[in-house]
């Protein structure tokens, strides 16, 4: 590393966990000028408030490894951004992942805006995942690999991203915090959805969405039970609705469709989740991301849920691949292509 390069300014996102604390002491032994942003983002009244603790210990991370710290209130951009799109997303039925939209709009959004005001050049985050600067690559560790949820970064926007725990296991970032004497190195790991932490879905939901009494009924159109309002439910779910005619089997229902305009939950004792080759599943993606333009005779791998199982894969075109499953799958849920350990491109289901 040239001496110009040591001098570059980069913005860690502190957010007072050992993965962000780990990525800011790594970067300062490597000699880059290190700042920590810790993020305020909006959290409703009915939740606990937490942010303020985890400020706390973020600025005892910067404190401790003696670099600035910097406060970013980004309320109004998670609340419209995140939040919102989130309940309508359910409220059409479809199932979103919010902590893909939260790393596009606030820590390679908003946060990124703000670093660049502050003189960064780059910035770098706790994230499991790898980048060379062109490519989105998988984490070396692949319990904790989070490339998932980051496709949509842009490939010009890849540049000015580092991070720094993608070669790493979690354990050795643990013992990297505990010889840089940083109190993250046992503090828990945050859960749950992108800053709001580990709330219920459907608890969350229900403070916005109405709930709304309907049928439950399987494939042949017969009434089975009742449910509370289907867009409180998930593709594949079992639990949460309630099976009042019992066949003397007891086996268990899925959700396998969901009808917004009659408000009835359609499921199935017989989910299909076949992988096998011969058996496929037409998609038709949008708000794609490609990183590299896909062979058509080629089969890639693909993943339809974060640290799901990999589905072989088609491409047809730049809206459209093939699935090599039956599985009935969430419209709105994030699937991301890969090649070996390269994201290849992604996007949303918008039909299947």
């Amino acid at each position: 590393m040239n001496e110009t390069s040591k001098k570059e300014t980069i913005a860690v996102g502190i957010s007072g966990g050992v993965d962000s604390s780990v990525a800011a002491y790594l970067l300062k032994q490597q000699g880059y000028n290190v700042i920590g942003i810790f993020v305020k983002t909006w959290s409703p009244e009915w939740l606990p408030c937490t942010w303020v603790d985890e400020k706390r210990d973020a600025m005892r991370v910067c404190a401790a490894l003696d670099i600035p710290f910097y406060f970013l209130d980004a309320e109004v951009a998670y609340k419209q951004g995140v939040a919102e799109y989130m309940i309508n997303e359910y409220k059409a039925g479809r199932t979103p992942n919010p902590d893909v939209l939260c790393n596009r709009v606030i820590k390679f959004g908003v946060l990124w805006e703000y670093a660049q005001s502050l003189g960064a050049t780059k910035i770098a985050t706790g994230h499991y995942a790898r980048t060379d600067g062109v490519s989105l690559m998988k984490a070396v560790d692949p319990s904790k690999d989070q490339s998932y949820f980051l496709w949509m970064i842009t490939q010009p926007e890849l540049v000015h991203i580092m991070f720094p725990l993608g070669h790493l296991q979690k354990n050795e970032v643990r013992k990297l915090a505990e010889e840089a004497d940083l109190f993250t190195a046992v503090k828990k790991d945050s859960q749950g959805i992108c800053f709001l932490g580990d709330v219920d879905m459907r608890e969350f939901l229900s403070h916005y969405i109405e709930q709304k009494k309907g049928e439950v009924v399987d494939g042949t159109g017969a009434v089975v039970g009742e449910h509370d309002g289907v867009w409180f439910y998930t593709i594949g779910e079992r639990h949460g609705f309630r099976i009042t005619v019992k066949d003397s089997d007891r086996v268990p229902y899925y959700v396998v469709g969901k009808d917004i305009k009659t408000n009835k939950l359609i499921v199935s004792s017989q989910i299909k989740n076949s992988t096998s080759s011969s058996d496929t599943t037409t998609v038709i993606l949008r708000a794609m991301n490609w990183y590299t333009k896909p062979d058509e005779h080629k089969t890639y791998t693909s993943q339809i849920r974060y640290h799901g199982a990999l589905i072989g894969t088609e491409y047809i075109d730049e809206q459209t691949i093939k699935l090599h499953t039956i599985e009935v799958l969430p419209l709105g849920q994030s699937v991301v292509l890969y090649d070996g350990e390269k994201v290849v491109g992604a996007g949303i289901i918008e039909s299947a």
